[in-house]
């Protein structure tokens, strides 16, 4: 099963320079305070900033502790967290959470962070507790909402994930990737229609990635619309070739349109990405 859009680390939060004591060097040698600015910007990048360099920016704020209050530097470890995430180092993430979370207990961020990190990794009940933990800090927090369903995906929850997907998209409609995860419990719930309504708010919404129209890809294969689905799943594929998910969707209405020859391709390479998918669609209502 895919880990939707939805699932994702929370952005960087900015360490203000407001938020430090004061600068690292004496006014007649800027060249110090010139570099601890510059790695505050590093530490603060956006997607576009290479990991590396994020995690050296944060890393030097955090050397020169000293000279941080500790709600910045709490920060400078969630940025770092997300930029060892963003490297997949989920081990060293995961760490640098633990260490902002115990610097301001309040901070939410970390939290969902965290649990985003465990869901990567696999551990859904541990990754539940940490967006159990970053909800009951901030009852507003969309995107932990749409996290948590995520992790309720994984476990096959799916009643609990289209309640965390409703309430997470009552919170912050914005949320592309929630659309796209309801759209997709929505399907395997055998809401069709609602799922519908869903991925089109998403895909109208700007939302071109693999799992939105994998998602559409499933409602047409439910309701007999198999060109259309066809086309929905090589969308999803163009985005995202190893989506095994797409590639048996796409075989199975391959079969349904008559094509034997394709949709046995395109199972068989499923299968080889991912042994069980069949049992997955069955559990859709899929066969």
């Amino acid at each position: 099963m895919k880990i939707g859009k939805a699932s994702a680390i929370d952005g960087v939060a900015p360490i203000l320079i407001l938020l430090m004591l004061g600068s690292p060097a004496p006014a007649q040698n800027p060249k110090p305070k010139d570099n601890y600015l510059r790695n505050i910007e590093l530490c603060n990048g956006l997607d576009r900033t290479p990991f590396e360099a994020r995690i050296e920016g944060c890393t030097a704020l955090i050397d020169a502790r000293e000279d941080m209050k500790t709600t910045a530097l709490a920060i400078a470890y969630n940025n770092r967290g997300n930029a060892y995430a963003a490297n997949r180092d989920y081990d060293r993430a995961i760490e640098d959470f633990d260490e902002s979370i115990k610097l301001n207990p309040t901070y939410p961020k970390p939290l969902n962070n965290r649990g985003v990190a465990y869901l990567k990794k696999g551990e859904y009940d541990v990754a539940i507790k940490a967006f159990d933990q970053a909800i009951k800090r901030d009852p507003n927090y969309g995107e932990a909402f749409a996290n948590r369903a995520g992790a309720h995906l994984k476990r096959n929850e799916y009643d609990r994930a289209a309640r965390d997907y409703d309430e997470a998209i009552r919170l912050d409609p914005k949320l592309e990737g929630a659309w796209s995860g309801r759209c997709w419990t929505r399907a395997i719930l055998g809401a069709l229609q609602a799922a519908l309504e869903d991925c089109n708010k998403a895909i109208q919404s700007g939302s071109n990635d693999a799992a939105t129209y994998d998602s559409r890809g499933l409602i047409y294969l439910k309701t007999g619309q198999v060109a259309a689905a066809i086309d929905d799943y090589s969308s999803a594929l163009r985005f995202d070739p190893k989506l095994a998910s797409a590639l048996y969707g796409r075989g199975l209405a391959k079969l349904k349109h008559g094509d034997k020859a394709g949709g046995n391709t395109d199972i068989t390479a499923a299968k080889t990405i991912q042994a069980n998918i069949g049992d997955d669609f069955t559990r859709y209502g899929v066969r």
